[in-house]
């Protein structure tokens, strides 16, 4: 982002000559140096100068210019009725953008109509629907150190949902911030900005807010005593630095209701914008609460299954690795069926942090085994979830006072749902659903208030009218009634004037300029009674009004003036009195989000036939004794969640591990589903501990602590890493990191460098997770050499997943099987995915001929299968090259290293050529 924000040079120089208008945009640039200021003018935003070229770069709108008696300044404008797509451009750019409304009403102001900041608009700190992705928690998040320890606490503002964490590891902190992926970061003094990633934008924030005394003041202004709430001083930094940040970018104690106004600058008023913002927020007081935020939830990260930023995009829970892959080829993409986006929230929170307690998740596992029994009661509930509106978002503008009426009747119609809800559960039989039950608070009281007070159906706009029902307020009615008779008098004017008057064509009318009047055609002015007074004129007739039609005018207007007021006052007095009840409503949206979730997770079981999983504990055995003797994993039948809805048929796989048996290495071709089974064992373990039934006929499975996953090649160029190193730094993560409560997945490691050196590392690190971390391990290889590793290792063994060749071909089986693979079938692989025929024959000569100096049954058994080669009708003469000598040994191992599945064309022919010119060497 282009960080020269800030007041406009042009302005700088003359602030004290400028118009008060300028002025004010000036001082207010300055005040929020660090955003873009979209300043109000009538119905338009406005940039001027550096801003104005800026912004009609990057939208595409037209650079127009202002001159008064300073000078010429060049402007941009975006209308305000349209100004969120707008917006969502700046952030895109990488801008934050500082909206400056128009704060009073141009006719209340003896000059320029004063303009405040109502709000800063920030990637992390959304809440406008609009600009909101999606249903999922946009969250921002605040680092702080103190001392050896680091402190995290993430916010999403538009739904008060306010955690905090901190670690003496910055690796710990790293995973956290993986895990939550906030948009946003506020960073505290010596506090490591490097642990965010590139696309969440580091906010500059005022060091003071990180201050020990000024941040647990903070946090007790909105909760209890810091120390009792918050683990560690570096969390109590981060946490009030937090809140300190959220009350700076809603603007203050302005609300955000304004008049359009016109925009005149005309006067001497000059409203006071001078001073710094932050300072506005952490010195004089200003600032205002955010009420809805009532919640801190203190979490220690080992409370949870960790998950790291790889294996999020390993095992895909959110996102898709494949480049073209489809959206919905996630984790949470197969899982999701909420009816409403608090329970899709929920669903990934689950996602986020798995449980480690088993009586937690044994908790989940009875409600979910319920509700897939009761499928008519699921279904009903599912179709009540339908209506629920997003409470947590709700209750947030209510609170923020930018709730319209809709929004109370939305709250009141979710409310309303809410008994429905407790008659589904009313015959629960597991406690988590009874407890559910008694959780659903239908906040009688609160729908009642809004049922009274606003109309069934109201307007978007709260300042007009129409919003507050009938008999609600008797001064209201009053009003009304006044406006109503003086209607009826009007109405029943027209014709007794045309009867007093003769005048057949005359009418009684109304424009919002000239009020009402009584229009007469120029051929029968002569008729006019001597009590009408002239009002305007017009080219085919007169407008006239009488003394009494203007006192009933006064009468209907003023009455309508004086009850639109009432009517905004008595709205807001009732979104004051609805935002009180903020902690219930917060509690009922939870309840509402784990049933949603819940149910959700009964859908997917009942209709995609998943098992209800054992949890044991650490001895192998059902319930928590306490005891740790390593993981059981004991899957019959399983499938991946995700590839058997994506493809037409899917081949289950059993995976058996116990302490004695935690170390599988995994052979087999390319495309046979080692990585997929793999990722398939990890994901059934994940879903068993988010509460979830696994698609598998059965499973036995100890909770475990840590999924790490080495899986596929990628590389750093930016960052100065091939993809060996990213490998590299993966494993010694894993190494460093790993332990007998972990779930290690490990494909192709050594792939990246020379055939010895790749191997030598594989075994060793092998040796290392078997003798030293104790992890259990899924390790797929083509080194098969390291199979044998299962008669050295007592807690080793292989799997692998045979194929079949047929009239040349490969057919894969997808089933795993005891023992080693008898080949790669690298070159059959290459065939099937379009290698030229030339290649491929020259690949099967080099494969025969290095079959013969080497013991690597992978290479034997492929050869074999080679036509040219079973047929006796190899040109290569075996083992020796196109002019007779012997194939130096360091070729043919870097033949057999080849990994022909994962090279394009181009890259396999320049291999080749490479090795011939090896050869011929």
């Amino acid at each position: 982002m282009d960080s020269a924000l800030g007041p406009p040079d042009a302005m700088a120089e003359k602030r004290d000559e400028l118009t008060p208008m300028m002025r004010q945009y000036h001082d207010l640039c300055a005040r929020y140096d660090d955003a873009l200021v979209l300043f109000q003018v009538g119905d338009f935003y406005e940039t001027f100068c550096e801003a104005a070229e800026r912004s009609a770069r990057l939208l595409e709108i037209t650079l127009t210019s202002r001159e008064d008696s300073t000078g010429e300044y060049p402007m941009a404008g975006i209308p305000i009725d349209n100004a969120e797509s707008y917006v969502e451009t700046l952030l895109e750019a990488g801008y934050r953008v500082a909206v400056a409304d128009q704060v009073e009403e141009p006719e209340e102001s003896s000059g320029v109509v004063e303009r405040a900041v109502t709000r800063v608009i920030t990637p992390g700190t959304l809440t406008e629907d609009e600009l909101l992705a999606g249903d999922d928690n946009n969250f921002v998040a605040a680092i702080a150190r103190d001392g050896d320890d680091l402190a995290l606490s993430f916010l999403d503002v538009s739904t008060g949902d306010f955690l905090a964490t901190s670690s003496t590891a910055s690796e710990s902190i790293a995973d956290e911030v993986s895990r939550f992926a906030p948009s946003e970061a506020v960073v505290g003094p010596d506090a490591p900005a490097d642990l965010f990633p590139e696309d969440c934008m580091v906010t500059p924030f005022d060091a003071r807010a990180f201050d020990r005394d000024r941040a647990g003041e903070k946090v007790s202004t909105y909760f209890r005593n810091p120390d009792a709430l918050l683990a560690s001083e570096a969390e109590i930094r981060a946490s009030g630095a937090l809140l300190s940040y959220a009350e700076y970018v809603r603007g203050g104690d302005h609300e955000g209701e304004r008049g359009d106004g016109d925009g005149s600058e005309d006067g001497d008023h000059d409203a006071d914008a001078t001073g710094d913002g932050v300072d506005t927020v952490l010195g004089d007081g200003t600032s205002q609460r955010l009420e809805y935020i009532t919640h801190l939830t203190r979490y220690d990260p080992r409370e949870y299954l960790l998950l790291d930023a790889v294996a999020l995009r390993s095992l895909e829970l959110f996102e898709p690795r494949a480049v073209h892959g489809r959206d919905d080829a996630t984790l949470v993409g197969v899982l999701d069926e909420t009816a409403s986006a608090l329970g899709g929230r929920k669903l990934r929170d689950w996602l986020r942090r798995p449980l480690l307690d088993p009586d937690r998740i044994a908790a989940r596992h009875d409600a979910v085994e319920e509700l897939t029994e009761a499928v008519q009661q699921r279904e009903r509930l599912h179709d009540r979830l339908r209506d629920v509106y997003d409470l947590e978002r709700l209750i947030g503008r209510i609170s923020r006072e930018r709730a319209n009426a809709r929004d109370l009747r939305s709250l009141r119609d979710t409310l309303a749902g809410v008994p429905g809800l407790r008659e589904g559960l009313a015959d629960a039989d597991c406690e988590r659903l009874q407890d559910l039950h008694g959780a659903l608070d239908p906040l009688a009281d609160v729908r009642d208030l809004i049922d009274d007070a606003i109309v069934a159906d109201p307007p978007i706009e709260i300042t007009e009218g129409g919003v507050i029902a009938e008999g609600y307020d008797d001064d209201l009615d009053d009003l009304r009634d006044t406006a109503r008779d003086g209607k009826r008098w009007i109405d029943d004017l027209e014709a007794s004037e045309r009867d007093r008057t003769g005048i057949d064509s005359l009418k009684v009318g109304y424009n919002s300029v000239h009020g009402y009047y009584i229009e007469v055609t120029n051929p029968n002015l002569d008729a006019v009674p001597e009590n009408y007074q002239r009002r305007q004129t017009l080219k085919n007739s007169e407008r006239f009004v009488t003394p009494e039609l203007k006192t009933r005018e006064d009468e209907i207007v003023g009455a309508e003036e004086r009850a639109d007021q009432r009517e905004y006052e008595l709205f807001r007095k009732t979104r004051r009195e609805v935002a009180a009840e903020v902690e219930r409503v917060q509690a009922l949206a939870d309840a509402i989000a784990t049933l949603d979730a819940l149910v959700s997770l009964a859908t997917v079981a009942a209709q995609y036939d998943y098992c209800r999983p054992e949890i044991l504990d650490r001895g192998g055995h059902g319930g928590h004794d306490g005891t740790d003797d390593g993981l059981v994993i004991d899957v019959e039948g399983g499938r991946h969640p995700v590839v058997e809805r994506t493809q037409e048929s899917f081949v289950p796989n059993d995976a058996r591990f116990d302490p004695d048996r935690r170390l599988a290495v995994i052979t087999g071709p390319n495309m046979s589903g080692k990585s997929t089974y793999m990722r398939q064992v990890a994901q059934i373990v994940l879903l068993a501990q988010i509460g979830s039934f696994v698609p598998a006929r059965s499973a036995r499975l100890t909770p475990v602590d840590r999924i790490f996953t080495r899986v596929g090649a990628s590389d750093d160029i930016a960052g100065g890493r091939s993809t060996f190193m990213v490998e590299m730094d993966e494993l010694a993560t894993i190494l460093r990191e790993a332990d007998e409560g972990a779930l290690v997945l490990l494909d192709e490691v050594g792939r990246g460098t020379s055939t010895a050196d790749g191997l030598a590392i594989a075994q060793a690190i092998t040796e290392h997770i078997h003798d030293e971390v104790g992890a259990t391990t899924l390790f797929a290889t083509h080194h098969h050499p390291l199979t044998e590793l299962a008669t050295d290792l007592p807690a080793a063994f292989t799997l692998h997943f045979e194929v079949d060749q047929r009239d040349g071909e490969v057919v894969f089986h997808h089933e795993i099987a005891p023992g080693a693979a008898t080949g790669s079938y690298g070159v059959e692989v290459a065939t099937a995915a379009g290698i030229p025929e030339s290649v491929v024959d020259r690949s099967r000569e080099l494969v025969a001929e290095a079959a013969d100096d080497t013991d690597d049954p992978s290479v034997e058994s492929t050869a074999e299968l080679s036509p040219e080669v079973a047929s006796g009708d190899d040109p290569g003469g075996g083992q020796a090259t196109a002019d007779g000598g012997d194939v130096p040994t360091d070729v043919a191992a870097e033949l057999r290293a080849l990994d022909l599945a994962h090279l394009t064309p181009v890259e396999a022919l320049t291999e080749l050529d490479r090795l011939k010119r090896l050869l011929e060497e």
